[in-house]
């Protein structure tokens, strides 16, 4: 009887000393080859949606500008040439994004008809605001070159269709086809039929895929 005691007693212990021994080196192994895998297969995605919420500001920002300059515009019979004169409440800079507005035609359109608004990715804080006593516009002294961000940029036009006498603003909001291509050195080299064109009669419209552009899509 105290034999069998014995024999029962050390089977037991034994078995014990086997469930504490955890993980072997190749099962921990296998584990950390698992949890790399899973971590290389969902980081893309995670940087995506980040890459999104930040695109998300100068979406929002951009439209609010158009709307903004709109308004303005129903007040004063002139669109604000700068964000200081349009008091929209939109920062010059963020830790992402450079914004600002410009209402110069350089040679393209009609002076005072159209006015831009522009958001683009930054490299540090490059957004040089125009002066609110005067009729300047606000620049971007240099845009982030590579960026995984998309640019976006508005436009508000001056508007009497065809057979009509009654004059309107309307607006588009455009978004960079892709982010990081052909970047945008500063404000003023968008600033004409690059991203947008206008017309005297019709809505604006966002330009398209070109030689040197992957071209901007309009966005509600």
């Amino acid at each position: 009887m105290r034999s069998e005691f014995k024999a029962k007693l050390i089977q037991h212990m034994l078995s014990k000393k086997d469930s504490e021994k955890g993980f072997t080196l190749i099962e921990l192994l296998v584990v950390i080859i698992i949890i790399g895998i899973l971590a290389a297969i969902a980081l893309p995605s995670f940087l995506n949606q980040a890459n999104k919420a930040r695109q998300s500001e100068a979406k929002n920002y951009v439209g609010s500008i158009n709307r903004a300059q709109q308004a303005y515009y129903l007040e004063k019979q002139q669109f604000a040439p700068n964000l200081l004169n349009l008091a929209v409440g939109i920062p010059q800079n963020t830790p992402n994004y450079g914004y600002g507005v410009n209402r110069l035609t350089y040679g393209k359109g009609v002076t005072g008809q159209q006015v831009y608004g522009f958001g683009l990715p930054l490299a540090g804080t490059n957004a040089v605001a125009g002066n609110i006593t005067t009729t300047s516009p606000d620049t971007i002294a240099s845009a982030a070159t590579g960026a995984p961000l998309k640019a976006y940029a508005g436009v508000v036009n001056v508007v009497t269709p065809d057979k009509s006498t009654d004059a309107s603003t309307l607006s588009i909001l455009c978004e960079q086809n892709t982010a990081g291509v052909n970047a945008i050195s500063k404000a003023t080299d968008f600033t004409y039929t690059a991203f947008a064109t206008t017309a005297t009669n019709s809505a604006p419209t966002c330009v398209g895929n070109t030689d040197t552009s992957t071209g901007w899509s309009p966005i509600s």
